[in-house]
């Protein structure tokens, strides 16, 4: 099928002649009535009764364009509506993210491109477990730690260090903290995910392990940071997450110099010929918003 020869016939008949198809579709008249020709000759048919005053439609070239019309008209239509997604990011993006990434950074993030898109939807899935993008209909998403899906696309978007703090009104009554070894005699709140049974710290001259009674351990990144603002006692939090409480003095980082894991982040998403708008804006605004707040990679 020569869906060309289709098309031209339905501009013949839209337009009345040959000539008034050619001009408007940018061919020589001859080649449109070849076309309208071979499409008889194809169908076996009479579509086209030809004067020298008019064309006038058999009654079965009457019932092909009727059924042309409409398809090419929804050609048209699709051709419009892709035409359109490569535009303004439309529809809804689904997008995973971990809860311990921090509030402010999602809130942020979501703020800013629905500001920027208004007529983006956003489906914002907080979860732990590993999310399969493809089998799970989901966009992007935001990963910690090292990847393990050799499949998607990866943009790094930077370090993620968890480093100790505590609030100075804890500190004021607390024993004295320059070393790692010093931690066994201070209350350490222990978030689940970085360690039980204890820390490990790092700095330029290498590691230590620093046993944790484990009197307690929380798996909310919020509720933890909370524990620390009220003076319950030392805790481990990404640098990134503390950075007003430390400029506002709610919270010190203690042990300068040491530091916990240090995660690279990354946004993540299937491996695709096109890259539809919606989800090019939020790579793109996700990726500086995560920048400003974390090392660089």
């Amino acid at each position: 099928m020569d869906f060309n020869q289709a098309a031209v016939f339905v501009k013949v008949v839209q337009e009345g002649s040959f000539s008034a198809a050619a001009r408007l579709l940018g061919l020589p008249t001859s080649t449109v009535s070849n076309r309208v020709a071979s499409l008889e000759k194809r169908l076996g048919i009479t579509l086209l009764q030809r004067t020298t005053r008019r064309l006038h439609l058999t009654d079965p070239g009457a019932l092909y364009f009727e059924h042309a019309a409409a398809g090419l008209g929804f050609l048209l239509d699709a051709e419009a509506a892709v035409s359109q997604s490569l535009g303004e990011p439309t529809g809804v993006l689904r997008v995973s993210a971990p809860p311990d990434l921090g509030d402010r950074i999602l809130a942020g993030i979501i703020g800013r491109i629905r500001a920027r898109h208004p007529a983006l939807r956003i489906d914002l899935a907080l979860t732990s477990r590993y999310v399969d993008l493809v089998a799970e209909g989901v966009d992007v998403a935001i990963r910690t730690g090292s990847l393990k899906d050799s499949s998607l696309i990866a943009r790094r978007a930077g370090i993620a260090r968890w480093v100790p703090f505590a609030s100075p009104a804890y500190l004021q009554s607390a024993p004295p903290l320059a070393t790692p070894d010093d931690l066994r005699q201070h209350r350490c709140i222990q978030f689940t995910s970085i360690g039980k049974e204890a820390w490990t710290l790092s700095n330029a001259q290498g590691s230590q392990v620093v046993p944790m009674p484990g009197e307690i351990m929380v798996n909310d990144i919020g509720v933890l940071r909370a524990m620390a603002l009220a003076g319950d006692g030392v805790v481990l939090l990404p640098l990134y997450l503390c950075r007003a409480e430390c400029t506002q003095g709610e919270l010190t980082q203690v042990l300068s110099g040491w530091h916990a894991k240090a995660d690279p982040i990354h946004i993540v998403y299937p491996r695709q010929r096109f890259i539809p708008p919606k989800l090019r804006a939020f790579v793109d605004l996700a990726s500086a918003e995560l920048h400003d707040w974390l090392e660089a990679p």
